[in-house]
């Protein structure tokens, strides 16, 4: 048996899904089980690690014994657990649901076959993603990261085509497409980097990177391959109709941690391996694309005439925040910085898991999704509702969501350093996603003259809960921010004491 306090543990974030992703390939019975059992056992695993980073400190685990320059390493932090646990927390949610989700469509004798075929196809997709997400997460080698946004994009392509739609068709293909030319533009950084520095590993990186006419241009083509695969206005066109046109489990995972994995590897960069030669002009270059991300999706957001479309493109104005964070960065330790991105991080994933698992419901309820009609949801789908409205108090930004903490610490940053436009942008952004999730919402209390309620369709408790929770979550995330902000900023051993001995605020 392994002991608490060795480095192996960090491997099996990334084992778990990977062997359970092969296990579903070779069986087709069982596979949801595997994948429950994969995302529990992956879950606990995370949990564990982040115990055994409050007792034991930040670890490294080199694979087969070979250190770098020769060999590969993952490391677990306090950022890079805090991404782990939002994907297993997450992960687990999505699994339920998902498996809900495939209860219901086959239980439609007309479409069995085909809903049949998607769920055989999900489970093992699903898996390598996660596989690739945590991988993602823990890697300290610039070309294994690679390697994990290859294995998140040939995964995540062909889960936004399991519908078999045409819209949905062509949106994956666009959507392998971009990713591809994402990745291909990191890899030409990569080849740069290695050229200029003759290393892969980060924390060499790190103090090789200088302020060199092939580095700049690294961290250029990086930052652009990064940017495509975030959909980071201009560069958002592909993602609100791959999210919006497929299976309700699919677009949570794009929306909720996809997208995430590139803006943290892009944050990474930014703010350790390259923070030296990054320029004031460079960062208020980002945060004016994420200032245009969060007024254009959120604008686009309120013309939308379907549910699904108006939370994809809520995603393309919540991103914004994240890129906002970067020219107030230059103002805070890196702590302060890494806990602004974590708790919009955090929030997000929850809030708009929530969401798009509530539009998969109101679609299994009423056969679509126009927001118009959807008069007189609340009195047959409560839990549904209740989960939309948690999920939004959480999107705009009001205590004590952990949106809230993230937006209270850019604002002051804001003023504090007297840059007052970018407290415009945020409470801009606030207002307006307070009006496009208010339109829905009021949508779903007015009950038609004459009609007592829609269809009474059932929903199974696995379609219902799992959004609830993760807007619960989304909403009180806020309330524990001083433990989310200690994991973000931990150095000193021993914490885990400190925290059961009420020693922290």
């Amino acid at each position: 048996m392994f002991s608490s306090d060795t480095a192996v543990w960090i491997v099996f974030p990334v084992i778990l899904p990977l062997v359970a992703g092969l296990l579903c390939f070779l069986f087709k019975r069982g596979t949801f089980g595997i994948a429950l059992a994969a995302a529990i056992g992956n879950f606990f695993v995370v949990s564990f690690l982040i115990y055994q980073m409050l007792v034991y400190g930040p670890m490294r685990c080199y694979i087969g014994g070979w250190h770098p320059p020769l060999g590969i390493s993952l490391r677990s932090d306090g950022p890079a657990l805090l991404m782990l646990l939002m994907t297993a927390a997450t992960g687990l949610a999505i699994t339920l649901y998902a498996r809900g989700y495939f209860l219901f469509r086959i239980s439609d004798p007309l479409r069995a076959q085909r809903h049949k075929r998607q769920q055989h196809y999900f489970w093992p997709l699903w898996m390598l993603l996660l596989t690739g997400l945590n991988g993602l997460f823990l890697s300290a080698d610039i070309f294994n990261l690679y390697v994990t946004l290859e294995l998140i994009a040939i995964s995540a392509a062909p889960l936004a085509a399991l519908s078999g739609k045409p819209a949905s068709l062509r949106a994956s293909y666009r959507y392998l497409l971009i990713s591809l030319i994402g990745s291909l533009t990191y890899l030409l950084g990569v080849v740069f980097l290695y050229r200029s520095c003759g290393v892969l590993d980060l924390a060499l990186l790190q103090n090789l990177a200088g302020n060199r006419l092939a580095i700049t241009t690294a961290l250029v083509l990086l930052t652009v391959g990064l940017m495509l695969k975030t959909a980071l206005v201009p560069l958002h066109f592909w993602l609100p109709p791959a999210h919006a046109n497929a299976l309700a489990p699919v677009s949570v995972i794009l929306s909720a941690l996809v997208v995430k994995a590139s803006f943290y590897l892009l944050f990474r960069f930014w703010f350790e391996i390259f923070a030296p030669i990054i320029s004031l002009s460079s960062l208020n270059f980002m945060g004016t694309l994420g200032a245009l991300a969060i007024f254009w999706g959120a604008i686009q957001a309120m013309r939308q005439q379907r549910l699904k479309l108006m939370v994809a493109y809520s995603t393309v104005s919540q991103l914004g925040y994240l890129f906002v964070a970067f020219p107030l960065s230059m103002f805070v330790d890196g702590g302060q910085a890494w806990s602004i991105v974590v708790f919009i991080a955090l929030t997000h994933a929850c809030a708009k898991s929530a969401m798009f698992m509530v539009a998969g419901n109101v679609y299994l309820h009423l056969g679509h999704d126009r927001i118009k009609s959807l008069k007189g949801v609340r009195s047959s789908q409560p839990i549904t509702v209740f989960a939309y409205g948690i999920a939004g108090v959480s999107l705009m930004g009001l205590p004590p969501s952990g949106a809230f903490i993230a937006k209270w610490m850019l604002l002051s940053t804001s003023f504090a350093s007297l840059q007052y436009w970018w407290a415009v942008v945020i409470a801009g952004g606030s207002l307006l996603a307070m009006i496009y999730v208010f339109r829905v919402m009021s949508n779903f209390f007015v009950i038609p003259e004459g009609e007592s309620s829609k269809k009474n369709v059932s929903l199974s408790p696995l379609l219902e809960w799992p959004p609830l929770i993760l807007a619960l979550i989304s909403l009180f995330l806020g309330l524990i921010s001083p433990w989310v902000l200690k994991i973000v900023l931990y150095k000193d051993s021993g914490l885990f004491a400190q925290i059961f001995q009420g020693g922290l605020p």
